[in-house]
This record gives structure tokens, C-alpha cells and sequence, in this order.
């Protein structure tokens, strides 16, 4: 068989194996629903197959024998089905097996090797460093009884270990199970809506809203990115996508190439913060935290509509600094007509929301709803209808983005079952603990600089599951209220896309803008300052994260968007006017920014007057100089 033919009908193959993934994932939670480690083994079953399916051996470099790697991964996927179908025919027996924790030769048999393809998967979409992570904790679990001192333990057999990991406790535990439930359908939403045609709209959408101010490109690069970013949940693949566009346009303007690509980076990161569609790690967050995903929704957008404040603000400051204008008229779609025409777009986010926030549906229910919102609108669509052939790239789509979510929860839930076989979680939450007696911001620094060094070398889901699985129940024994600490340790698992020296969002983004790495890397963390503020703001002083209606939270809101003011004005030393501003006012705006964080009536009072008199004195002087 020719390249050709066996191209075609693998893709054929992987259409249907999408299709099948989506259908069964929207039956489950509308028609019957299954016992939830037969559904887990499913999901797992089904997304194993599918990395198989779309990423060969031959890309990492195991044999150039063209032949063999397809045979190889054949029988990965051949294995990915045997293994799950074993679970879903032998249920009853499989259950029984693990409630007693002694295994027969046959479950181990099988256990094994499902623990060997989420390795050798995470391999393929991850590379090596969480797979690693995960083989090193398992030879821990069983030869930690050879280690002394607070890293020891009495030590478990290779059956309790793989017994472990091939439950619950493992890789049908949390992680995947947020997978199989929550995300995949949000992720399916997101294709579909892709399919119809976001991706022109929003873009243009982002155009007709910023285009004309001042500094256009660089204001629509971040609306664009911020809308898809939302939806990808994938700070690379953001900018990859995204920032195709937008940074070349910026360059045009004339923005240097260090602060085009920078732009793009934060923007794009910031997408996994922003709600209503936060990336998978918010998910995850509020089934580990025990709270609705609208609570988290909720307590995320004062802080997520900060930190992009802050970004916007930089940009415009750089644009008053360089005095650009907006873009040409005639390059800025008409925002009505686009309006119009995206309207099949806005009707199943609306959807969406109403169910999630005003009916109080579950996830699950309300991405259904909004799912057959979008094949509604996009059947009924005239001037783009959705075809069959667009609804099937659509479930493609879906099915090549959950590979990484699979891969890294599956992995993490080795990782997790392990933290818990051994008590390692219990022992680093103790020494934290311990520290964080004496001084809670070492606590808070030390849970930071393991949130960005995870995330540094994994993505955002499975950093912020190990570093929940670790650290969070630290932070709450030391007084910090749990859905704060959750969003501190996801916010670092976030941010570490724009720290150098390893940031993956960063790099992406130099690679467009055609600039050092590092340059780009150090400008993303000057532009997203408020992402490595915003997480001990909130830790310290929870307002932040609180929602309602009343004069506390009105007045946490002034303040939160004058500090996002005053720290832009005080970074990049200007004001409103392309005079720099002294050594002095930067002071006095950096001043301003750290007393609005209180958030009372007398800081923001107070503040809220010196600010007034500080940015009222600069359009003095500008009108002076005219």
C-alpha cells in the first residue's frame, strides 16, 4: 500500500474513531449513564487510541524504518482497545479484584500494560520529562524502603504498586475523570465552534474593536488571543495560531519584534485564566477544591479581567510612547456586518452561559446545550452552512486536542496514586507547613517557584495536578482559604509559559517575531507582571477572589482596576502623553498600585484621590508643552 492510500484510510479511520469518542461522551451524560470507571476506561481506551493515531513512531526518532513504525503503532492502538474492552466485558470481576487489592495474574498482566501505553503516549505528545516524573515515582513506591530518613518509607510490592495505578488511586482517578467528563465535552465545543468559522470571526471581531485606537495591532493581538485562547485552553498552540497574524501585523506597525512576540505570549497565556472557558486545569481545580466550576468562574474574572487591564494598558502606554495611530479604515471590517455575521458564533456561547450560570446545569449538560446550539445555528446558516464535512473536522479537531489532556492526566494519575501509596504528598505538605509557621510568604515563594519549574517542562493540567496533589493542602492548613490556594497554584502552573528559562509560550512567539528567545522571554514578564502579582494579592487579601453584589465587592473592583492603572503608568513610565514620567511619579504610581490592594474604603479613597491628582497633573503639563 502506497503513502498515498494508507494515508487516506488512516484518516478515515481516525474520523470515525473522533466521531464514535464524541458521540459516546455526549450519550453518556443524555441516554445512559455508565458506572464511572467502566466510563473512564472508555475515555481512556478511546484517547489512547487516538495518540496513536495521530502521533506516529516515526516522529521520535525510535526506527527510520517506515514499515515497522506503522506496525508499531498498530499494535498500540490494537492494545488500546484490548486493554479497555477487557474492563467494560470483565467489569463486575475487575471491581471485585480491586476492592479486595489482591490481584490475579490476569489483571496484572493487563494493568501493566495499560501503565506501559499511557507512558509510551505520554512520550509521544508530552516527551519525556512527566513520563520520566512517573516512572521514577513508581520505582520509588516499591525501593523507597531503602532510603533513609524523611524520604523513606516501608516500601510496596510491584502488585500493590500496579493494583495502585491501575485503579482509582491511579489512572482512572481525578485527573482522568475530569477529562472524560468536563473537558472533552468543552473541548468538542471549541472544534465545532472552530469549524464553523470562529476563528475568521473572532479575528476580525478583534479588529473592528480595536483596530481603530490607538495602537491597533498590538490591542487586537490581545482580544484575539484572549478569545482564543479561552477556548484552546493551549498557551502554545494559542500563539502558534494566533500570533501568525498578529505579530507580523505589530512588526508592521513598527513595535520591536521583542515586544510583538511578548504581546502574544502573555496574551495567549492569559487565556487558560479567563473565564467562562478556563483551559483543563480549571476543571480539575474545582473537582479536587470540591466547588462548582461557576464558583470558580466567578472567583477567576476580577483577577483574569486585571491581568489583561494591565496588558492593554501597557500596550497603549508603548503606543502613546512610539505615537502610533490606529489602522488604516480601509483594513477595519465594518463591526455591525461582522456582528451579523457572527451571530451563529454568539448564540452557543450565550447558550452556554445561561445554562451554566442562570439554569445552574452542570458543565457537562451545558456544553451539550451549547454544542447542539452550534449544529443548529450552523445548519440554519445560509452563507456558510455546517456540512457533514465541517461537522466531522470539527470532531477530528476535538479528538486531536484531548490527546494532551489524556496524555497528561492519565500520567499525572500515576503520579498522584504513587504521592498517595507512599504519604510523599503528606511529607512535602509538612514541610511547608513547618515553614510556613514562622513566614507564610516563604510558603507562598517556595509553592510558586515549584509551580513554575513543573510547568516549565509540562503542560498547565498536569503542573497544577501535582502541585495540588503537594501543595495545596499546605497552604490551607496555614490559613490560606482553599479556593484561593487552588488559583495561586494554577496561576504558576499558567505564568510558567512566559518565564524564562524555559518558556514554551515565549519561544513559540519568538520564533514569529524572528527574535531571541530570551529577549522575547524577559519582555513577556514586564508585560505580564500582574500574573505574578495577582496570585499573592489574592492569597493575602481574598476580596479578590470573592463575588457578589455589595459595596465590599464594588469597592475591591475600583481598586483592582486603578492598581492595574498605576502599575503600567509606574512600569512603563509614561502617562497618557509621550513625556516620561520622573524617577518620583513612577514611585508614587507603584505606591498607589500596593495600597490599592488592600481594597477598603479608606485605601481606595485615599489612593484612589493621589492617583486623580498624579494623572490630572500630566494633562497639565501636556497642555503646557502645546
Amino acid at each position: 500500500m502506497n503513502d498515498l492510500t494508507y494515508n487516506k484510510y488512516k484518516k478515515i479511520f481516525t474520523i470515525l474513531i473522533s466521531v464514535f469518542t464524541g458521540l459516546i461522551h455526549i450519550a453518556n451524560f443524555t441516554i445512559y449513564t455508565l458506572p464511572s470507571i467502566k466510563f473512564f476506561a472508555i475515555h481512556l481506551m478511546l484517547g489512547l487510541a487516538l495518540i496513536f493515531l495521530h502521533y506516529e513512531t516515526k516522529n521520535i526518532g525510535f526506527t527510520n524504518n517506515k514499515f515497522l513504525c506503522r506496525i508499531i503503532d498498530w499494535i498500540l492502538i490494537a492494545l488500546s482497545f484490548i486493554t479497555g474492552l477487557y474492563i467494560i466485558i470483565n467489569f463486575d470481576f475487575y471491581t471485585q479484584v480491586m476492592q479486595t487489592s489482591v490481584l490475579t495474574y490476569q489483571v496484572l498482566f493487563f494493568g501493566i500494560i495499560v501503565v506501559g501505553l499511557v507512558l509510551i503516549a505520554s512520550i509521544k505528545v508530552l516527551g519525556y520529562i512527566l513520563p520520566s516524573i512517573a516512572t521514577i515515582m513508581i520505582i520509588y513506591a516499591i525501593f523507597g524502603n531503602n532510603i533513609s530518613g524523611i524520604m523513606g518509607h516501608k516500601g510496596y510490592s510491584f502488585m500493590r504498586v500496579v493494583a495502585t495505578v491501575y485503579s482509582d488511586l491511579g489512572v482512572y482517578g481525578t485527573p482522568i475523570a475530569v477529562s472524560a467528563t468536563n473537558v472533552f465535552l468543552f473541548v468538542l465545543f471549541a472544534a465545532l465552534l472552530g469549524a464553523t468559522g470562529a476563528d475568521e470571526i473572532f479575528r476580525d471581531l478583534a479588529i473592528a474593536l480595536a483596530g481603530k485606537k490607538r495602537g491597533g495591532p498590538a490591542k487586537m493581538a490581545v482580544i484575539a488571543s484572549t478569545f482564543f485562547g479561552t477556548l484552546s485552553g493551549s498557551c502554545v498552540a494559542n500563539v502558534v495560531s494566533t500570533g501568525a497574524f498578529t505579530i507580523p501585523l505589530m512588526k508592521k506597525e513598527g513595535y520591536p519584534k521583542k515586544f510583538a512576540g511578548a504581546v502574544e505570549a502573555v496574551a495567549s497565556t492569559g487565556g487558560q485564566i479567563m473565564p467562562p472557558i478556563m483551559g483543563a486545569a480549571a476543571f480539575v481545580l474545582a473537582d479536587i477544591a470540591g466547588l462548582p466550576y461557576t464558583t470558580v468562574c466567578l472567583a477567576a474574572l476580577l483577577p483574569a479581567l486585571m491581568y489583561y487591564t494591565v496588558l492593554i494598558k501597557m500596550v497603549d502606554l508603548e503606543a502613546i510612547k512610539r505615537s502610533f495611530s490606529g489602522m488604516p479604515e480601509d483594513k477595519i471590517p465594518n463591526a455591525k456586518k461582522v456582528a451579523k455575521k457572527g451571530m451563529k458564533l454568539f448564540i452557543p456561547v450565550i447558550v452556554l452561559l445561561f445554562q451554566l450560570f442562570i439554569m445552574k446545569e452542570t458543565p457537562m449538560k451545558s456544553a451539550i446545550w451549547a454544542i447542539l446550539a452550534i449544529i443548529i445555528c450552523g445548519f440554519l446558516d445560509k452563507r456558510n452552512r455546517l456540512t457533514l464535512a465541517k461537522l466531522a473536522y470539527g470532531f477530528r479537531s476535538a479528538g486531536k486536542s484531548i490527546t494532551q489532556v489524556v496524555a497528561a492526566c492519565a500520567t499525572s494519575g500515576i503520579v498522584i496514586g504513587m504521592f498517595a501509596l507512599t504519604g510523599l504528598g503528606l511529607k512535602f505538605s509538612s514541610t511547608i507547613v513547618a515553614l510556613g509557621r514562622d513566614n507564610i510568604l516563604l510558603s507562598l515563594l517556595l509553592a510558586m517557584f515549584v509551580c513554575i519549574i513543573l510547568g516549565m517542562g509540562l503542560p498547565t493540567t498536569a503542573a497544577y495536578i501535582i502541585c495540588a496533589t503537594a501543595i495545596a493542602p499546605a497552604l490551607i492548613k496555614i490559613g490560606i482559604e482553599p479556593l484561593a490556594a487552588h488559583l495561586f497554584l494554577l496561576y504558576f502552573a499558567c505564568i510558567s509559559a512566559i518565564t524564562p528559562p524555559v518558556a514554551v509560550a515565549s519561544y513559540a512567539a519568538s520564533g514569529i517575531a524572528e527574535e531571541d528567545s530570551m529577549s522575547v522571554s524577559l519582555e513577556a514578564v514586564k508585560l505580564g507582571i500582574a500574573g505574578f502579582v495577582l496570585p499573592f494579592t489574592f492569597t493575602y487579601n481574598s476580596q479578590f477572589v470573592s463575588f457578589g453584589f455589595n459595596l465590599t465587592t464594588l469597592v475591591t473592583w475600583v481598586s483592582g482596576f486603578i492598581f492595574c492603572y498605576s502599575v503600567a503608568y509606574a512600569i512603563q513610565g509614561y502617562v497618557n502623553t509621550n513625556v516620561k514620567t520622573s524617577v518620583i511619579e513612577r514611585i508614587a504610581f507603584l505606591s498607589i498600585a500596593i495600597f490599592m490592594l488592600k481594597a477598603n474604603l479608606i485605601s481606595l479613597t485615599v489612593g484612589g484621590i493621589m492617583f486623580l491628582l498624579l494623572v490630572k497633573g500630566r494633562k497639565i503639563l501636556k497642555k503646557k508643552n502645546y
